[in-house]
């Protein structure tokens, strides 16, 4: 925030082009630090970069546009209304419950996906495999003497409990899932007071929160999981002290924060909220009587569970570590990255493997230590240095540096969401690396077992006890998908998966080298395609029912820019806008191909996408309509129209002011916390008096001057200029 900040002070004029990496982090529009960040972007172009666009849900997308869209007035084809688009997929989902309409939930999960990628995303979203970056930039890879470096298949590294750790094993994840009611986390449930709807879900959630947060523990490192119950242990007592003294401490500020972290496998940020958190004193005679017996059964069970692991005197875990680090040919030799998601399991192994010129980086690491990671680990260093061979982190270094002086990830506890495990890898998968090959290794627990099949099928179980006894809890870490056991063990076990390819997606880079091998290598051809003449136009059969017309059209509106557009007609439907892979598709042959006589109706066909395409680019949208709700845009409109009615005492220059502000909350152009500030100084003094000019200077005080900017695609998107048929192809139907 700091930072932006100094950047709106000293100005942005000056730049015309903004770049957002981990653009993730910007899904929640409801905060300062975005307002400034839309702000910046205003008026320029904006190139967003995150492997992870779309966590939990819908609008993380939309929030992210509306650095480069009006949210009520997109230049997006065919929608308009990004507000309503997302506005109606949350609906979907908004009555279904996760645990007890699962499978329509997840259904309806996969269906929103679908529609934001085909109406949303396929229009505005660059996605580069490495696989088209080998395959489509062959020459330019070799100009620039650049490789990717082969990836191995994920190695999966089974630790192994005997038959007494399995039982105690297995037992914990039971009582954390069922036994443990995570009563002194919960304390408004019991409550006789008045709480509100929201206040109960978050009370509910912050249930959930600690429960993953200990099987994942539990998972990360036996120490970690002793540390936290005895963390626990110490907080119950406290705890219950003071309940019986009369106080009962409540805090509310950070639940929203915790499942962010929770999403984004930071359990170190988490515990650290845990510990820093203010909370409100309420009287414990408020408290339902039987909330003193469930914070005594929870300590019982705590000890319990305490009781049962001071008889584990080994870490299996961690003696199969020591084991394949000197003896594995790979992690003998080699720089290794080791990432864990518990600051306490990184410092248990800083403290175990101290002879292998082991550093340690956490979230209160010192920039001291950051700069020793950086000179060890990142082969452009300034002043490159080899004094470590290990370097121990949490997720705190998963995103946004190279550490490619190492070919080795070794992640030490399973990350549950495969795009954590796509991240960490990356730090290590770069293009311009010295190595030839990288590896990945995963620890699984599994009992003990001499079969290789045995074991893995028995670390798909562990995971399985894992999510089954968390229930959907564990699916808030999976992207809500349906996860099974040996479906999630077969994706953190894929080369697919930490590489990134695991989808199906189309690339337009096979048509754009169609057209530049064909002006490098068939000049003479290349220059008969531009010469052919404005207006050509064809026909051939195509396999659809009833026939259609795909035309193409560019308007030039300056000698730089031009603007090209793809849409498709038939007798009775609207034409529909296309995007440039479904146009090239369509519009692909074979050689062979044989021409067919174009129909009469052609000429209608053709008149219909002239329509859509001079309506797509016309200098003046229609009047945007509000849709109606208690938003807080919604709200401070109704306030400015109620004004409006009266500006005697306005100037012409306050009257187009008031006007520009209205009409930009219409198209749904200001950040919701622009909005959501405004309401309430605007209802502040409509509370004293009602002043026209008092209200403008609110507006003039809380809406910042560059949000009333265009965005850069409104400028592109309305036009004027000549409209130009370049040319069309009749599709006749079977």
């Amino acid at each position: 925030m700091g930072k932006l900040d100094k950047l709106l002070k000293r100005g942005t004029d000056k730049y015309k082009n903004v770049f957002i990496d981990e653009a993730h982090r910007f899904r929640n529009e409801s905060n300062t630090t975005y307002e400034m960040l839309a702000r910046i972007c205003r008026g320029k172009r904006v190139i967003l970069v995150t492997a992870t666009p779309y966590n939990n849900y819908p609008k993380d997308i939309l929030s992210q546009l509306k650095l480069f869209q009006n949210s009520k007035k997109s230049t997006i084809p065919n929608l308009p209304n990004l507000e309503r688009f997302f506005s109606h997929l949350e609906k979907k989902l908004k009555h279904l419950d996760r645990k007890r309409d699962y499978p329509d939930y997840i259904r309806t999960v996969k269906e929103n996906a679908w529609e934001i990628r085909e109406k949303v995303l396929k229009y505005l979203m660059v996605r580069r495999t490495r696989t088209e970056v080998i395959k489509y930039f062959t020459r330019e890879l070799e100009k620039q003497k650049l490789k990717f470096p082969e990836v191995a298949k994920p190695e999966a590294v089974f630790y192994q409990l005997n038959d007494q750790e399995d039982k105690i094993f297995t037992k914990t994840i039971k009582m954390i899932a069922l036994d443990f009611n995570y009563s002194r986390y919960t304390p408004l449930l019991y409550y006789r007071g008045e709480i509100t709807q929201p206040e109960e879900l978050a009370q509910k959630n912050m249930r959930k929160f600690m429960k993953i947060l200990l099987v994942k523990r539990l998972e990360s490192s036996f120490f970690a999981f002793r540390q936290s119950i005895n963390r626990f242990i110490h907080s119950y007592e406290e705890y219950i002290k003071e309940f019986d003294k009369g106080n009962v401490y409540v805090s509310k500020k950070y639940i929203n924060k915790i499942f962010e972290f929770l999403e984004n496998d930071n359990d170190e940020a988490i515990q650290k909220l845990i510990e820093e958190d203010k909370a409100v004193k309420y009287s414990s005679k408020d408290f339902d009587p039987k909330y003193r017996g469930l914070l005594e059964k929870d300590l019982k069970t705590l000890r319990e569970i305490q009781k049962i692991w001071n008889t584990v005197d080994r870490d299996p875990k961690l003696l199969q570590f020591l084991d394949i680090l000197s003896s594995h040919p790979i992690l003998k030799k080699n720089k290794l990255i080791v990432f864990t998601e518990s600051k306490e399991t990184a410092d248990y192994l800083n403290e175990n493997l101290q002879k292998y010129k082991v550093i340690k980086f956490t979230g209160g690491s010192s920039e001291y230590t950051r700069r020793k990671v950086i000179e060890n680990f990142d082969p452009k260093a300034h002043s490159p240095r080899d004094d470590y061979r290990i370097l121990i982190s949490t997720e705190v270094l998963s995103e946004g540096v190279n550490l490619h002086k190492s070919n080795v990830v070794i992640n030490y506890d399973i990350p549950w969401n495969p795009t954590r495990m796509m991240q960490r890898v990356g730090r290590i998968n770069r293009v311009d690396t010295n190595f030839d090959k990288i590896y990945t290794f995963n620890f699984f627990p599994s009992k003990q077992s001499n079969d290789l099949i045995k074991l893995k099928e028995a670390a798909a179980a562990k995971i399985h006890a894992f999510i089954s006894l968390l229930g959907n809890d564990a699916r808030l870490l999976t992207e809500n998908e349906e996860i099974e056991s040996h479906e999630l063990f077969n994706r953190l076990t894929s080369k697919e998966a930490i590489i990134g390819e695991d989808e199906g997606q189309e690339s337009e880079l096979k048509y754009l080298k169609i057209i530049k091998d064909i002006r490098e290598d068939n000049p003479d051809l290349f220059a008969k395609i531009k010469s052919l003449p404005k207006k050509a136009r064809t026909a051939r059969a195509y396999k659809q029912k009833g026939n259609s017309l795909l035309t193409y059209f560019r308007l030039t509106y300056s000698s730089k820019r031009k603007l090209q557009k793809f849409f498709m007609a038939a007798q009775k439907q609207e034409p529909q806008e296309l995007d440039f892979i479904t146009a090239a598709k369509t519009l692909e042959v074979k050689e062979d191909t044989k021409r067919e006589k174009i129909s009469p109706n052609f000429y209608d066909l053709l008149e219909k996408n002239k329509e859509a395409f001079e309506f797509a680019t016309q200098e003046e949208a229609s009047e945007i309509k509000l849709t109606g709700g208690r938003d807080s845009a919604t709200q401070v409109l109704k306030i400015l129209k109620a004004i409006s009615k009266d500006t005697r005492k306005f100037t012409e220059e306050q009257e187009d002011y008031l006007k520009i502000v209205m009409q930009k909350i219409r198209e749904g152009a200001l950040p919701k916390q622009t909005t959501k500030i405004l309401l309430q100084e605007l209802n502040n003094e409509l509370k004293k008096t009602i002043n026209p000019l008092t209200i403008l200077a609110v507006l003039q005080k809380n809406v910042a001057p560059e949000l009333l900017k265009k965005h850069l695609s409104e400028s592109a998107a309305q036009t004027s200029g000549p409209r130009e048929v370049i040319l069309s192809e009749y599709l006749i139907g079977e």
